[in-house]
């Protein structure tokens, strides 16, 4: 089930330009849409997930008009927000039972079975007695992912779900949205670049509202092969660099400043060619370097 995005857009009362003629198409699989903070990555989440309304555009998921099709939309969708809310002091077990009952799951041994292969998904099952207010980061997310996966949804959406997680954490969910990737669309929004280098097929790159990218990940990191430079310079020397080359990111290494730019062509004796990775495609990308791309399946449509 496809999910097809057509000349979406959204102007706040403040006059905030949250989205401009957004158009995308999302396939089954895991599908990442990369921007900073404030790029209207969370108002399209939003809209996807039912909770506010395009002024213009059109959302189709298969045969479902998600505009106007609401609840029939809710049926077939999950969606764990950048924030969500617990009951501290009720355990997981609980909780995501009271869930079920609310989704429409009313018979008690279906809905205990139902919560036991949930949290058992989420590698929670061990720990379903145990109250939420004690749960970790990475725990509350899993917790949120079970809540979302309730009525087996064919598009999850899931916003900034890795943020403040640590290392180990991470991991654990990610791997977690990959299993998922397999049998519905996931849309995973964030503005870390390694969440979606590592899980998705097919990305996004978003910024004041308006599509930038739209490709492959390998794809477009391949396109960059022979345009990144690299050198170590010192800190001093980093404005002089800024002000005479294309200059895409910056990174300190033992005290030094590690710097990429971009050019067709070694900009001058002493820089080396950098393997590429999606971080200097996005960084690319922001700073223009890089025009609006279709994907396959865009531009079959």
């Amino acid at each position: 089930m496809e999910l097809h995005i057509r000349d979406v857009s959204k102007r706040y009362p403040n006059g905030v330009q949250a989205l401009k003629d957004v158009t995308l198409t999302i396939p089954a699989g895991m599908y990442g849409l990369l921007g900073p903070n404030g790029a209207g990555k969370s108002t399209l989440m939003r809209i996807l997930a039912t909770l506010q309304e395009p002024d213009a555009g059109t959302i189709h998921l298969g045969g479902i008009d998600v505009v106007k099709q609401k609840d029939e939309v809710r049926k077939t969708l999950g969606y764990l927000p950048q924030e969500f809310g617990v009951y501290p002091k009720v355990s997981a077990e609980e909780l995501l039972g009271h869930f079920a009952l609310l989704k429409g799951i009313a018979e008690r041994r279906a809905r205990r079975e139902v919560v036991e292969a949930l949290l058992r998904q989420t590698n929670l099952w061990e720990v379903r007695r145990q109250k939420l207010g004690g749960y970790s980061g990475g725990m509350r997310q899993r917790f949120g992912v079970a809540v979302a996966l309730l009525g087996n949804p064919k598009l999850l959406i899931v916003d900034e779900p890795t943020a403040g997680l640590d290392p180990a954490e991470r991991v654990r969910f990610l791997n977690l949205l990959s299993e998922l990737g397999e049998n519905s669309a996931v849309i995973l929004s964030t503005h870390i670049v390694e969440d979606v280098s590592e899980l998705c097929t097919r990305m996004a790159i978003i910024d004041r509202g308006e599509i930038l990218l739209e490709a492959e990940p390998l794809g477009a990191i391949d396109e960059m092969r022979g345009r990144i430079w690299r050198r170590v310079i010192e800190k001093g020397a980093l404005a002089e660099v800024e002000r005479t080359h294309a200059v895409i990111s910056t990174k300190m290494l033992g005290g030094k400043t590690v710097v990429h730019v971009y050019g067709g062509t070694a900009p001058a004796p002493g820089w080396e060619p950098a393997e590429p990775d999606l971080e200097d495609v996005y960084f690319s990308t922001m700073a223009g370097h890089i025009g609006r791309r279709r994907a396959p399946t865009e531009a079959a449509a």
